[in-house]
């Protein structure tokens, strides 16, 4: 009999939502006129001026390997689009490249924790976070907020759940999958409360650029210099430039912590890819219109979307502020019975609505709230107002 695997791997649990998605790409495959709101990525097409760039490469024979921790151009890129959109200074040796930020943050986890640590993790929450945490040998801790708070952690719940061992807190904002975006005010709030127990902050802002109605962005790491020396900062190129799948994320640390990511990186990828990292100078770099351009029709999309949501009977939703998705709350409908099948959860509400609404959403438990369901905008405003259509039609034929 061959021994287990180990305790950290048999413990890491796959995506909640895995079955759902499961079961929309099947509808799909049958030819069903099936309806998406789950994906975290955007919909449009990556800017012609990045994929020339990325094609150059190519024919440039720019193909081989770089250092470990990205090509020294974009990390000089790196600190460039810092400086200009979260104005803060970082130096380019204290940036490290990885294949996503999503890497970014895995590999910061695994540099700044010892098993048995806490990590306290700002909910509602990234499903991946939790987990990451856990292969890292940590203890996520979880610390949510209710809609009645905008879904933000306040700076006296972390403070009641820091214990001595306390290592790191996470921070999202803007949220996935809230939206919401802390402000200044309560960024410093939190800082404090970090700067008085001695933790470090994984502050994850890949949708920095993706905040509406004018609303000030405040970068983490800009707070002061005692927390830029707490922080691991996390951005990338997925978010803002439509390039999820170019796989290009980017960290911004003290000296030492960079270094000992870079370490990682060297006997893990070695480095990312080399084509994409050609891709994301030019994007990082170049002209900013195609951000703008997106952000505003996001924008126009987040407003459809929360002004028709909020007419249907059942449910409701708060008026995100950043990123792309809409958190609403179909509590209302827990315990009573649609179709036949009893509601007991969120879950159970998102897989019926597939099943007899043809729209796949997100239940949202696994990111620590119960009783609301995700929707991404990043889809047209005819897949917007289609699907919302059906949940009006769901909710009414149960």
């Amino acid at each position: 009999m061959l021994k287990p695997i180990s305790k950290i791997a048999s413990g890491v649990q796959a995506s909640t939502t895995l079955a759902i998605d499961a079961m929309y790409k099947q509808m799909k495959a049958r030819g069903e006129d099936v309806v998406g709101f789950g994906a975290g990525e955007p919909d449009f097409a990556t800017p012609e001026r990045i994929k020339a760039a990325g094609i150059a490469a190519i024919m440039s024979n720019l193909t081989k390997y770089t250092p470990a921790a990205g090509l020294p151009k974009l990390r000089e890129a790196a600190c460039y689009r810092l400086k200009q959109d979260c104005n803060v200074d970082y130096a380019p040796e204290q940036i490290v490249v990885a294949s996503g930020a999503k890497h970014n943050v895995y590999i910061a986890l695994m540099t700044l924790c010892d098993p048995g640590d806490e990590v306290v993790i700002l909910a509602p929450y990234w499903v991946s976070y939790s987990e990451m945490v856990r292969q890292a040998g940590a203890v996520p801790v979880i610390v949510a907020a209710s809609e009645a708070q905008d879904f933000k952690v306040s700076a006296e719940q972390l403070d009641a759940a820091i214990t001595e061992k306390t290592k790191v807190v996470m921070l999202n904002s803007p949220s996935n999958p809230t939206g919401m975006v802390y402000t200044r005010a309560e960024l410093e709030a939190i800082a404090a409360v970090c700067v008085k127990h001695n933790v470090y902050v994984i502050a994850d802002e890949i949708y920095c650029n993706l905040v509406y109605d004018d609303l000030e962005f405040v970068s983490f790491a800009s707070l002061s210099e005692d927390i830029k020396q707490r922080t691991i900062l996390i951005n990338g190129v997925s978010k803002s430039y439509a390039m999820t799948g170019w796989r290009i994320g980017y960290a911004a640390a003290n000296h030492e912590i960079a270094k000992a990511m870079s370490n990682y990186l060297s006997h893990s990828t070695s480095a990312p890819s080399t084509i994409s990292q050609y891709a994301a100078i030019e994007a990082l770099t170049g002209t900013q219109e195609d951000i703008d351009e997106m952000r505003l029709q996001f924008e126009e999309r987040r407003n459809h979307l929360v002004e028709h949501m909020n007419r249907i009977p059942g449910v409701s939703c708060l008026k995100p502020q950043g990123a792309f998705y809409v958190m609403m709350n179909m509590s209302s409908f827990l315990g009573k019975t649609m179709y036949g099948k009893k509601i007991e959860n969120d879950t159970d509400f998102a897989q019926l609505f597939l099943e007899k609404g043809k729209v796949a959403t997100v239940p949202c438990t696994s990111f620590a709230a119960p009783g609301y369901i995700r929707w991404s905008y990043a889809t047209s405003l005819t897949e917007i107002d289609k699907g919302l259509d059906r949940l009006e039609t769901f909710i009414k034929n149960a």
